[in-house]
């Protein structure tokens, strides 16, 4: 059976009040009489009438919606650590009382993709939004922060830009990385190689300094020909290791941090197919501690970053944000720790 459709003019008529009175007492405005709002509130009740959004965004309500946007020109939905912020995000805002819209971000360049994301915050249809994906540097997004949206992104550091309505996180990946590296000179690797991340994104160039860093002190020479470029991906792990063998036939390292699990996934395949064994070989360490890396043969070692506990604090941070309207910018950190499988072989 079709549902009768209730609106304010209807409750105001059965209420016996002027519409502006029932605007009033949903909006929660103090100069209504304690009977009339009973009145009103009962019959509201009643007839399960929920005011219009937009009407409520006019006078000043919360949407108590966030959205999450994750740039990414991949298949998301095969990606098992986007699956994971994408729930946590979800999980986090859903305690707080708070729904989450998603969209993905093909291509920053796309203007019409662009401008869509943009509605959604000049529409009012959300109160803040959550990016993961984005370069350390995206146009669109200090445009947002300038116009004084509240915007919280993962992975990013500019020096200078401390609006009160940017929040960041990081994971530390300089320690990360020179943990990394710490853990194969402990097992007498001097001669390690590096397949980078994403140059464009902070972590990419953050690890390759910490990488850096931790061979300068350990006295080890880096030697360009075993840093190769790649992205945060499988296939750019298993075009790096090809890339790297036809530039290094007979002189190859024998080891290779890799900027996350994916490369390092990638990174393995390709020298199971060049008939170049893991750890017997080269061995190989990764990053973010994937929730394949254990199961993975050989299991991975790799630096573990806890991501529920990262998107957990950047969706409460957000919502604390809109909620308060505090005046402060807010960066926020999460830790590494190595975790030992079996990729790595002393030598």
């Amino acid at each position: 059976m079709k549902k009768t459709e209730i609106n304010s003019t209807k409750i105001a008529k059965l209420a016996g009040v002027s519409r502006s009175t029932v605007s009033r007492v949903i909006n929660d405005y103090p100069n209504v009489p304690e009977k009339t709002k009973e009145k009103v509130m009962k019959l509201i009740k009643q007839h399960n009438y929920y005011p219009n959004l937009s009407a409520q965004v006019l006078a000043g309500k919360r949407t108590r919606t966030i959205g999450l946007f994750l740039i990414d020109s991949g298949h998301v939905s095969t990606d098992m650590i986007s699956n994971l912020l994408i729930a946590r995000v979800i999980e986090s805002a859903s305690l707080l009382g708070y729904y989450v819209l998603t969209h993905i971000i093909r291509n920053t360049e796309d203007k019409e993709a662009i401008r869509t994301v943009k509605e959604s915050f000049y529409q009012k249809r959300i109160d803040g939004g959550i990016f993961i994906g984005a370069a350390n540097y995206e146009p669109f997004l200090e445009q947002l922060i300038a116009e004084g949206f509240i915007i919280a992104i993962l992975d990013q550091d500019l020096p200078g830009h401390n609006e009160s309505n940017r929040i960041v996180i990081n994971f530390d990946n300089e320690t990360g990385a020179e943990q990394a590296i710490d853990y194969l000179v402990s097992l007498n690797h001097k001669r390690i190689g590096v397949i980078t991340g994403d140059l464009e994104r902070f972590s990419g160039p953050a690890k390759f300094q910490g990488y850096k860093h931790a061979m300068q002190k350990h006295k080890l020479q880096l030697v360009d020909n075993w840093v190769i470029s790649g992205d945060f991906n499988e296939a750019s792990g298993y075009k790096a290791i090809y890339d790297l063998v036809r530039m290094n036939a007979t002189d190859l390292p024998t080891a290779i941090f890799t900027a996350n699990d994916n490369v390092a996934f990638g990174a393995i395949r390709a020298l199971n197919e060049l008939g170049i064994r893991v750890p017997e070989d080269i061995s190989i360490i990764g990053f973010d501690d994937h929730v394949l890396s254990a199961r993975f043969k050989p299991a991975l070692t790799t630096i573990h970053v806890d991501f529920e506990q990262l998107m957990h604090k950047l969706t409460s941070a957000l919502i604390d944000r809109i909620e308060k309207d505090t005046k402060v910018f807010k960066q926020l950190m999460v830790g590494t720790s190595l975790v030992i499988r079996d990729s790595c072989r002393e030598i």
